[in-house]
């Protein structure tokens, strides 16, 4: 059998900062494959790696050594314009601050990707009420970020980033400015895309609960992967 293209794939990345004459390791020769459909976590403490690894998978930042592949495509001698293209078409960022405009309304900061892309019309339209409605949103489309609460304004966020439907979701602490009960919500939330859409997750977190709704979990510790833990698989509806 044909072994499956992974989606998601760091090899012997290593990232170095120099920062006031002092030299700083922010990942160090990590490898690793993430399959497609998988829901990966990342946990660890602050400082241990896992934001450098997803903004270096963002296209965000550059890594020092090492390469990353998208798709099995390597990414080594992609263009800022080559990233902004990925960024449009294939990946969506979840961030743990918000980041949404503040004069738009939840449809409009849902729009704004397809916008950028060059879409307009009713084919946007449509999209926009698909996704709010995925993410429970459809009767605060008209509200503005001031008017939502935290849960919602990440649901939002969460809508925004899969419009454009990705193949990959990068979450860097979504449920990181949330109570318990709505960090919860945004995670079940995650774990629904995966199954319905088979969409890649990487989830960069703190939190032990939010990493146990992953396959698997890694975690790190001075840039390094240290252990991986598998869980079992969740059926729909569970």
């Amino acid at each position: 059998m044909e072994k499956q293209i992974a989606m998601v794939t760091l090899d012997q990345v290593s990232k170095i900062y120099e920062r006031g004459g002092d030299t700083i390791t922010g990942l160090d020769r990590v490898t690793v494959e993430v399959a497609t459909g998988d829901f990966c976590a990342f946990i660890g403490p602050s400082g241990c790696g896992k934001s450098t690894l997803l903004n270096l998978v963002a296209g965000l930042d550059a890594p020092t050594s090492g390469d990353i592949l998208l798709g099995g495509r390597s990414t080594s001698r992609f263009t800022s314009d080559d990233w902004t293209r990925i960024r449009r078409e294939t990946v969506g960022i979840v961030f743990q601050a918000f980041h949404l405009i503040p004069g738009l309304t939840a449809a409009e900061n849902v729009a704004f990707p397809l916008l950028l892309r060059g879409e307009r019309g009713a084919s946007v339209q449509a999209r926009v009420e698909d996704v709010l409605d995925l993410v429970s949103m459809t009767a605060r489309r008209h509200h503005r970020p001031s008017e939502l609460s935290g849960g919602e304004q990440q649901r939002v966020a969460i809508a925004r980033a899969i419009v454009h439907r990705p193949q990959i979701i990068l979450a860097d602490e979504p449920t990181g400015n949330l109570d318990s009960q709505h960090g919860a919500e945004i995670i079940v939330l995650l774990r629904s895309l995966v199954q319905r859409f088979r969409q890649t997750i990487l989830l960069v977190t703190h939190s032990t609960a939010a990493a146990e709704a992953a396959d698997y979990v890694w975690a790190m510790k001075d840039g390094q992967l240290v252990m991986r833990t598998q869980h079992e698989p969740v059926t729909a509806g569970a």
